[in-house]
């Protein structure tokens, strides 16, 4: 694992379900949050940088298959579900409405924690500067880039107002971490024109 270890939301109604993971997830080197439902999550969502989720299919409220057809019209998550419905359809629909991997309940810890790692490993997971790329957003050090809206917010909420060329620049190192890059590269970059990297 790197010194930022990745961060998983777990998204179950359970708490003993949420607890036990969050505790395996972290004693095997991994950041956990936990949320009981939707509501919860997207509380989480608002507030956090996360490299996947775990979601349980069957919540009161809105139900996982709804949440992962949300966050997946949203963005790139990775996202691992859990069921107790182990039926073939199930994991079917499951996977065709955008989740990356399922896993039926009962599992073994173990295994969950060998399928975040090979969904990890399979997205766009890129260290930036001690932060990651999760999603379409870039998080380094106190800060997150969001280039959808093309703003960069400090972890306590404040915004920063970019230039056109600053945000341009800005994006052009944090999607090239320990690259290093030309002038006539930063030009090509930060003015539009096609540069080779």
């Amino acid at each position: 694992m790197t010194s930022n270890p990745p961060h998983i939301l777990i998204v179950d109604d359970h708490r003993e379900i949420r607890d036990a993971l969050a505790r395996y997830l972290e004693k095997n080197g991994m950041r956990a949050t936990s949320a009981a439902n939707a509501v919860a999550m997207d509380a989480a969502l608002k507030v956090g940088q996360f490299d996947l989720i775990v979601l349980d299919v069957m919540m009161p409220g809105e139900d996982g298959l709804s949440v992962c057809r949300r966050l997946r019209a949203a963005g790139n998550m990775p996202i691992l579900m859990l069921t107790a419905l182990g039926d073939e359809t199930d994991r079917i629909v499951g996977l065709e409405i955008g989740a990356d991997d399922y896993l039926p309940k009962p599992f073994n810890p173990r295994e969950l924690l060998a399928r975040i790692k090979a969904i990890l490993r399979r997205s766009d997971r890129v260290e930036v500067n001690g932060g990651t790329l999760a999603g379409h957003r870039l998080a380094f050090d106190r800060w997150v880039l969001d280039p959808d809206r093309r703003t960069l917010t400090a972890t306590d909420g404040t915004e920063v107002a970019l230039t056109t060329a600053e945000f341009r620049l800005l994006t052009a190192f944090l999607e090239r971490p320990r690259f290093v890059l030309s002038r006539e590269q930063l030009l090509g970059l930060t003015s539009g024109r096609a540069a080779q990297v």
